[in-house]
């Protein structure tokens, strides 16, 4: 793989204008004209790895997040509160105040080195988005992926953004190395609506297109068809469109889902809800009033109405709730499990995130 890419901030000015936020680690505070309304928050981060919680049922057990904060302002998206922490709001400040690890892949390179790393499946794209609109700006993925791939580490990426089309030729060749899973999630059919809830991220044709590009390189893609809105994207009708051009993509496999409001992302939903669709507010308000997470009636419905679609279309599939607990799936693989893939052919087994 590539050798280790130069410290590229050494010439900007460490010392943070005066009035900037006070984050840990800030170089300093920038805007440009191509992110209209948006502040980007340089800082040196002293760690890249984040160990997953033991209690914690995902299938993986380290994160890496070279952002914090997503211009992709989904308003439903369950990462807002983690802004809080910064005494930033869950609101405008998550889709505007945007923190860069500017030192991420040299930190990430330095952890994997070391005797102890036991070379552990790391996650991209589980709190925000590796590939949201400032990676074009930045680039700290490519040196993220060389870092893994380099240190015989398997990946997994989970991404809204197109800009993932450019790494395309750098995780194929990581993938001869080492197990490379990728996911884009792509909750929202119809344009109007994803303009409207979604307004930050790229049409679902590009993700599309971008989901048919790394198939064409032989990954298995999986698409996240999560959250499934009620009321708004949960038709028998809806999710057939959604489907047959998810596999019409070349998608392998789907995990789906209904939505969840935690808190932070609750009060901005039902903001957008009030504003866009208030006669849907008094059914939220009664299906969300107990807990974050949908009905468990209304979860077995959904599954009851997507599963035969899932089948019609040939694709193979997790509930979420199956997917976070590592659960086999139909394709015969446990979601922890992971797949090698090549440019030049199709793996023989199915590359889950």
């Amino acid at each position: 793989m590539c050798s280790n890419r130069g410290m590229r901030w050494t010439s900007q000015n460490a010392t943070p204008p005066a009035g900037s936020l006070q984050i840990p680690g800030l170089l300093q505070t920038t805007r440009t004209p191509e992110f209209a309304g948006v502040r980007f928050h340089e800082v040196l981060a002293k760690s890249a790895l984040n160990k997953v919680p033991t209690r914690s049922a995902m299938p993986f057990p380290w994160t890496v997040n070279p952002y914090r904060g997503c211009s992709h302002a989904c308003v439903y998206c369950f990462a807002r509160n983690t802004h809080t922490y910064l005494d930033l709001d869950s609101g405008q400040d998550f889709d505007r105040e945007l923190v860069v690890k500017v030192n991420v892949a040299e930190v990430l390179r330095a952890e994997t080195s070391r005797r102890g790393w036991r070379r552990e499946h790391v996650a991209l794209g589980t709190n925000t988005d590796p590939y949201q609109r400032a990676e074009g700006r930045y680039r700290l993925m490519p040196g993220v992926i060389e870092a893994l791939a380099d240190s015989g580490t398997p990946l997994s990426v989970l991404t809204k953004g197109t800009l993932l089309r450019l790494d395309l030729p750098l995780l194929a060749r990581a993938a001869e190395d080492v197990p490379v899973d990728l996911a884009m999630s792509i909750a929202v059919y119809d344009d109007q609506l994803q303009a409207s809830i979604e307004p930050g991220t790229p049409t679902t044709a590009a993700r599309l297109a971008t989901v048919r590009a790394a198939a064409d390189l032989g990954f298995r893609v999986r698409v996240f068809l999560m959250p499934v809105l009620p009321y708004l994207t949960d038709s028998t009708d809806q999710l057939d469109e959604a489907l047959g051009r998810i596999a019409g993509a070349g998608a392998h496999s789907v995990v789906y889902g209904a939505l969840h409001l935690r808190p932070g992302a609750r009060e901005w939903f039902f903001t957008w809800i009030a504003r866009h669709r208030p006669d849907l507010r008094s059914a939220y308000e009664g299906m969300y009033a107990r807990s974050a997470y949908a009905p468990k009636a209304y979860r077995r419905v959904l599954s009851q109405r997507i599963t035969p679609l899932i089948g019609r279309w040939g694709l193979a599939a997790q509930h979420d709730d199956d997917y976070s607990s590592g659960v086999t799936t139909a394709s015969g693989a446990g979601a922890g499990d992971s797949a090698r893939v090549t440019a030049q052919a199709a793996p023989a087994q199915p590359a889950l995130f």
